[in-house]
């Protein structure tokens, strides 16, 4: 069933988008069995549905330091036996901050991203619902200092 919920999501999304997606997976709190393959299933998934697709190494912390990598499809092989997560978790006192999460929000817009997949528990998924109600609001400002342009936003 949750692999099925991967592929209809991305499916819709996919058909849906005006323009192509670009999706950051990252993983976030404390590292738990499961995250590896959580990567592995939203990556792969995404790539059958030509998807570009970057991993935020070290989760917020990636984001505010632009520490995103492109995934292929080789770069989340031999993970369904490991523990912890390959790309990182990282809590970031810097993302908690206004100014940081901009920061991120910056970082993203210049790969494209137009959509977060978020590993993690209850504290990651109240930082990505606060991320997304501000991010009009970085964009917007973003645009006025000329940290990004119009386009890109």
């Amino acid at each position: 069933h949750g692999h099925w919920h991967w592929r209809y999501c991305l499916s819709r999304a996919a058909t849906m988008a005006t323009k192509p997606l670009t999706i950051v997976v990252y993983t976030s709190g404390g590292d738990a069995s499961g995250m590896n393959a959580g990567v592995r299933s939203a990556v792969r998934t995404a790539l059958d549905y030509g998807c570009t697709v970057y991993a935020s190494l070290e989760g917020y912390h990636g984001m505010v330091h632009n520490n995103l990598k492109r995934m292929q499809w080789h770069d989340v092989a031999g993970l369904l036996d490991k523990g912890g997560t390959r790309i990182g978790t990282a809590r970031s006192a810097e993302f908690r901050t206004e100014e940081g999460r901009r920061r991120a929000c910056a970082n993203l817009v210049r790969v494209g991203a137009n959509a977060l997949v978020c590993i993690g528990g209850d504290g990651s998924l109240t930082g990505a619902d606060l991320f997304r109600r501000e991010w009009p609001t970085h964009l917007e400002a973003l645009v006025a200092s000329g940290d990004v342009t119009r386009a890109e936003a």
